[in-house]
């Protein structure tokens, strides 16, 4: 009979925000508006750092790569969430939500090592400037890209893999898309093995390059103590703030949301958690890197100003 359980779920559903029904279409607009904010902001990045020749530098190189690793990240979740607020569509087939939770997955963890490979080219930059432009080549900044990808797509195939062979009793998902611990909360089975290689995946992709950007950033500012001049050190400081600003929230929710006990997995926390990784963090970057760079801004003028011209 428990066997015949488990072929009865076809499909999942969410119960997204069913604990703010009240408040839906204002999370609806609220949401909407960060949506096309994120989207604009992010492909506005890829654009200038393409277009102007000023931005083609290794650390703009890492930007342009996260802002479009963030905005295909945003694709596969928010617009899914907005119709289940709406009340459109709030079922994925198993195979819609293996599908949603690999790309996540996968986007998610080339976020992390791509933030990493950013901490890495300023500790070059700062406490190696006279050999960044050999360090730094083309040709290693294209593998160390290729390197986050590969690592975010294997960890994925696995992680995934793992989840969706899980025998499922129950289709309603506590949360507004397929993340891996609601997901896994489903199945029929004893999931502690599931859970251990989840906390194990989510150290590895979370601890390991915090713990890199952190030796980074001890020798950077190691570095900078060493210069001379207060103006020097606030000048060189300066091309970090934007780095450490996103790490700090990035790597800040990553780890509330993931590495927390399994005890304090309430529903509504998890949630609010979510938000901020699904739609605030990645308009983080465009807000962060326009608003405090003064060489994107500039390329930004000048891509105006050749417009209106």
């Amino acid at each position: 009979m428990k066997k015949e359980n488990h072929t009865l779920v076809s499909e999942f559903t969410f119960q997204g925000f069913s604990s703010f029904h009240e408040h839906q279409l204002t999370l609806y607009i609220v949401f909407l508006t960060l949506y096309i904010l994120t989207l604009a902001g992010n492909i506005i990045i890829v654009i200038i750092i393409s277009l102007d020749r000023h931005l083609h530098t290794p650390m703009y190189f890492f930007l342009s790569m996260l802002s479009a690793s963030e905005t295909v990240y945003t694709l596969v979740i928010i617009p899914r969430m907005l119709c289940n607020l709406i009340g459109l569509s709030q079922s994925i087939s198993l195979a819609g939500c293996a599908t949603q939770m690999f790309f996540f997955t996968s986007l998610a963890i080339n976020n992390c090592f791509l933030l990493t490979v950013m901490g890495y080219d300023r500790y070059v930059a700062i406490c190696n400037p006279l050999r960044y432009s050999v360090i730094m080549n083309k040709r290693v900044c294209i593998q160390l890209v290729w390197g986050a990808c590969s690592i975010g797509l294997i960890v994925a195939m696995t992680q995934v893999s793992a989840v969706f062979r899980l025998p499922f009793c129950t289709s309603k998902v506590a949360h507004f898309f397929c993340d891996i611990r609601p997901v896994m909360k489903l199945s029929c089975i004893d999931i502690t093995i599931n859970e251990i290689l989840t906390l194990i995946i989510s150290v590895l992709v979370i601890l390991v390059p915090m713990g890199l950007i952190f030796i980074s950033y001890i020798l950077i500012t190691s570095t900078i103590f060493k210069i001379a001049s207060a103006e020097g050190r606030k000048k060189t400081f300066a091309t970090c703030a934007s780095h450490i600003t996103v790490v700090i929230i990035h790597y800040g929710c990553a780890s509330i949301a993931y590495l927390k006990p399994k005890s304090e997995n309430i529903k509504d926390q998890n949630q609010l958690i979510s938000v901020t990784y699904t739609v605030i963090t990645p308009l983080l970057n465009p807000v962060v890197y326009t608003l405090r760079n003064k060489e994107v801004k500039a390329a930004l003028l000048r891509a105006i100003g050749r417009k209106l011209s």
